[in-house]
């Protein structure tokens, strides 16, 4: 390898390394919040579900007006910076910047007004709040991210990972601080408390989103001059598209890029609408039998209204902890836009089959061993962060099987995007969505199955998703995925690793007794003792060939390191 190639996959490893680690504080952070505001007393199950269901909507308007913007924008600047033309990329950024400033605004001005007909149209009529107080975010992370893609462009991931940790520290403290001061002074105990409370979460969102913006805004400003210097020392042909063109030539990558969010988005919304009427009509005459709702007899409509927020709140609490490993790999989808998409602008086909393949790999190499952990501690880690609500861990157990699938499918998004297939992820979505609702319907009115449904239709959702992208992928690039290495090698050693963790905390729970503390020191250890059997395995079953090694983060002294273990020899 020479030495261009040595810097630009010691640069490409270095930025995930960033993204890598801004994402895993932000989710770390996510689920901090949401632990804590779960346990605080009228919030609970019920509260996560109203919270949950008004952040759908908002997820859907986000990923029709913002959520294309930083991979379009980082695409168009990697391409015309390939050519040396950073005056073109400077254009393409101030451009992106106004047309998204427009559109931000009439999304929020939608979202506030609309939120009633949004909350009646998915059956949550108490979902109305929620909605409002999140509109305003929809302007600022619409400016943020077009920053932020502007600078992934550049390959400077520091914008895109300082401001999120930044906008996630803030988001963690004002939700706690406003869901814990509104269950103080909101003090009658009555049907519109635990509305209130998630409505004062999701604005701690909108006020974190401010900061985020202003501190991007500032970050630009500080390196202005850096990139004037840089404009004035352009010797690549400058773009010359009129700002009408400019605008035509964005929303014809941000839009395809989007399409598969707002695909995604829309599922959820239609999820959330056939999860509550496949309850409503599953518990309508059996609910007096139904094991988890033995409570209620013959409910009214509010309390058949207030089940199927409880259950709903029972499956978003397994997106906490089934997102944290999904934004650990979002790095390498993150940053293979720009490499891909600028290796083939120069014709560099070798390089960006190379970045894929290896992307691939470490995503599996990642993502398996999360999978099976939450599998295998599903009960117990549900009774350290939600001590007050630890009931539904078996969907984290059912919706961690896709979680495999929706990591690789993430990762070759992202390898796809870069090589300008931007339509291939929104379609593989439409398919895999559309199985999801049919399951949905299918499923979720049978009472011995009812919110399972939803987790069991995910899994065949991400997994049909999963499987057209690869066959589009590999149909245009060069993947080198042998069995062994990328299938079975990793499956041996997180099955071993789930039999470690599962057999120490079982072990541990035998000879200590039950209590919050025990469970907490029995779990923690238990994680500690897989992680280090699947490290060991993986380095073992030499996974990972020399170079590979030496390009992961501190690859050279990680090499060195397992050398002295004779693991490795050269």
């Amino acid at each position: 390898m020479d030495n261009s190639k040595k810097e630009s996959s010691r640069s490409f490893m270095n930025n995930v390394t960033v993204i890598l680690i801004s994402q895993i504080l932000v989710k770390l952070l996510g689920a901090v919040y949401r632990m804590v505001i779960t346990n605080i007393d009228g919030f609970g199950d019920t509260g996560n579900g109203i919270y949950n269901v008004g952040f759908q909507i908002y997820t859907l308007l986000l990923a029709i007006s913002s959520v294309g913007i930083p991979n379009a924008i980082s695409k168009m600047t990697s391409e015309r910076i390939a050519l040396d033309d950073y005056k073109g990329a400077h254009k393409i950024f101030k451009t992106a910047l106004l047309l998204f400033s427009v559109i931000g605004t009439v999304s929020a001005l939608v979202l506030f007004f609309g939120a009633g007909f949004f909350a009646d149209a998915i059956h949550y009529p108490r979902s109305v709040y929620v909605m409002q107080a999140l509109a305003p975010s929809l302007l600022f992370v619409c400016i943020s991210s077009v920053i932020r893609g502007y600078f992934t462009g550049m390959k400077n991931m520091k914008a895109t990972s300082y401001s999120q940790v930044l906008e996630q520290i803030f988001k963690c403290t004002l939700t706690i601080v406003f869901v814990y001061a509104s269950s103080q002074f909101i003090s009658d105990v009555n049907a519109d408390k635990t509305p209130l409370m998630a409505a004062w979460a999701n604005f701690a969102t909108s006020a974190a989103t401010v900061l985020s913006m202003l501190y991007l805004m500032y970050f630009y400003y500080k390196r202005k001059s850096g990139i004037t210097e840089k404009i004035k020392n352009s010797t690549g042909k400058t773009l010359t598209s009129s700002p009408k063109k400019l605008i035509i030539g964005i929303l014809m990558i941000s839009i395809p890029i989007s399409l598969g969010s707002v695909i995604t988005a829309i599922n959820r919304v239609i999820d959330t609408a056939t999860i509550s009427r496949g309850i409503e009509i599953a518990f309508a005459s059996l609910i007096p039998a139904h094991g988890a709702t033995e409570e209620i007899v013959n409910p009214t409509s509010m309390q058949l209204t207030m089940e199927i927020e409880r259950l709903s709140g029972l499956l978003s609490k397994s997106d906490i902890l089934y997102n944290m490993p999904l934004a650990v790999n979002f790095a390498f989808a993150t940053v293979l836009v720009p490499y891909v998409a600028s290796a083939l602008k120069i014709k560099d086909y070798p390089e960006a089959a190379k970045k894929i393949n290896y992307s691939l790999l470490v995503s599996i190499l990642i993502i398996l061993p999360c999978a099976i952990g939450l599998i295998a501690l599903a009960q117990p880690i549900y009774k350290i962060i939600y001590f007050n609500a630890p009931s539904g861990y078996e969907l984290l157990q059912l919706v961690s099987v896709s979680l495999i699938f929706a990591a690789l499918a993430q990762t070759m998004t992202g390898s796809l995007q870069g090589m300008g297939k931007v339509f291939v992820p929104a379609i593989s979505l439409l398919f895999g969505c559309a199985a999801k609702i049919a399951l949905n319907i299918l499923l979720i009115r049978i009472p011995s199955v009812n919110i399972y449904g939803a987790a069991i239709s995910s899994i065949a959702c991400q997994f049909i998703s999963c499987s057209i992208c690869f066959i589009v992928l590999s149909r245009n690039c060069s993947l080198h995925m042998t069995p062994v290495k990328y299938i079975l090698k990793p499956l041996i050693c997180g099955i071993v690793m789930g039999i470690a963790a599962v057999a120490v905390y079982k072990g541990i729970m035998l000879v200590i007794s039950e209590s919050f503390v025990s469970n907490l020191i029995a779990t923690v250890i238990s994680i500690v003792i897989a992680v280090v059997v699947y490290f060991f395995m993986v380095f073992r079953f030499h996974i990972l060939s020399d170079d590979e090694v030496k390009q992961l983060p501190a690859g050279n002294k990680l090499y060195k390191c397992l050398k002295k273990f004779k693991l490795y020899s050269e």
